[in-house]
């Protein structure tokens, strides 16, 4: 473990304590530990270090976003969206704006970006966000849904049609026409700040535009869910080995039938398959992250197979642990019913099982031919 990652890891377990509970129950993360947090640039802690960023591998954000996982997935959710921000930026850019940008998210501020709308969910394509150039000022106008982080950030990365194209345009939520609705009571990530946006006229300065504005929708898009995807797989990591050691601590001390529940076969099989499932996930994302750190052509790829992998595993694991510790799991305070409940949302986010299932279809096909 390198010294970052350990400081990161500290850092973070110090700030979460045992507050994961009563954050998940209020539905709000306090704002003085997710503005430290970005202050000390742990919500987009792949950030390089010339913006005021930790500079972290994909690998090492990967561990440190799976132990925030294994803590408290409302917070990684925050994390994950920071990232797709900050990666957003990095990867469509200009340099002027990467300068103006990204000390921000690395120094205080906070971000959610926008790509869902109450027609575009799964087919992106359906987006009806404009995005227009009007003199010296870029102008926005519609409407997106379920946007993580919409209801802490400063700053939304927002996704549109944009002339013959698609559009990435950065809006500060204080912006005249900038309507934030939190979404009430979500089943999982209860104090993820998901939030509905309405973009009325918003009027932004040009250099607000992000400077690959005009690609295709597929590219633009592509570019800030594969980071997305690897950070929630990542995530979700952290999930099963909180299911798998609270479902150890439980049934090596819950004795039934004269003899600790681990010695009961039936449950030393659910016991085995969290492992399992902990393991394989682990092992599949770190595939995806040596894919981002050697910058190599299957990373789009491995990033949707082990968001995929990940988040069934940790859908399955979870409820596995539910099932191991009984009504002591079901009670709704207890880590393993909070995971329970967030695994099911890793499922449909950036990029539900279902369209997982098809792009690797389709990856398999294009190889056999």
């Amino acid at each position: 473990m390198t010294e970052s990652l350990w400081q990161a890891t500290r850092l973070v377990t110090e700030a979460v304590g045992a507050h994961a509970d009563s954050w998940d129950r209020r539905g709000r993360l306090p704002d003085a530990v997710v503005r430290d947090l970005s202050r000390r640039g742990l919500l987009a802690a792949q950030i390089p270090a010339e913006y005021g960023g930790l500079g972290l591998s994909s690998r090492d954000n990967g561990e440190f976003t799976a132990h925030v996982g294994s803590l408290c997935s409302s917070l990684r959710s925050l994390m994950t969206s920071q990232g797709m921000a900050a990666w957003t930026l990095q990867r469509l850019a200009g340099a002027g704006q990467q300068a103006a940008f990204l000390p921000k998210l690395a120094g205080g501020k906070l971000a959610g970006v926008a790509f869902s709308e109450p027609s575009a969910g799964s087919d992106l394509s359906a987006i009806r966000t404009e995005i227009r150039t009007d003199g010296d000022a870029v102008v926005v106008q519609g409407e997106k849904v379920w946007v993580t982080g919409a209801a802490y950030a400063d700053l939304l990365v927002v996704f549109g049609s944009y002339r013959e194209g698609a559009g990435v345009v950065i809006v500060p939520t204080a912006t005249p026409g900038v309507r934030i609705h939190r979404v009430a009571d979500p089943l999982g990530c209860r104090a993820a700040g998901h939030a509905d946006v309405r973009l009325d006229e918003v009027r932004l300065p040009a250099d607000h535009l992000l400077s690959a504005s005009g690609a295709p929708l597929a590219m633009l898009v592509t570019a800030a869910l594969t980071y997305g995807r690897i950070s929630v797989a990542w995530g979700c990591v952290g999930m099963l080995r909180a299911c798998l050691a609270a479902s150890i601590r439980h049934t090596s001390v819950r004795v039934q039938f004269g003899k600790p529940l681990a010695e009961h076969q039936l449950v030393a099989r659910h016991l085995g398959e969290l492992a399992a499932a902990a393991q394989v996930a682990t092992l599949i994302c770190e595939h995806a992250s040596r894919c981002w750190d050697e910058a190599r052509s299957d990373l789009v790829t491995a990033a949707v197979l082990a968001k995929h992998v990940a988040a069934r595993n940790a859908t399955q694991g979870a409820a596995a642990a539910v099932q191991l510790l009984a009504s002591a799991g079901a009670r709704d305070s207890h880590p393993v019913a909070r995971a329970y409940r967030d695994a099911k949302l890793m499922e449909i986010i950036e990029g539900s099982t279902e369209i997982c299932q098809l792009l690797l279809a389709e990856h398999a096909l294009a190889g056999s031919r």
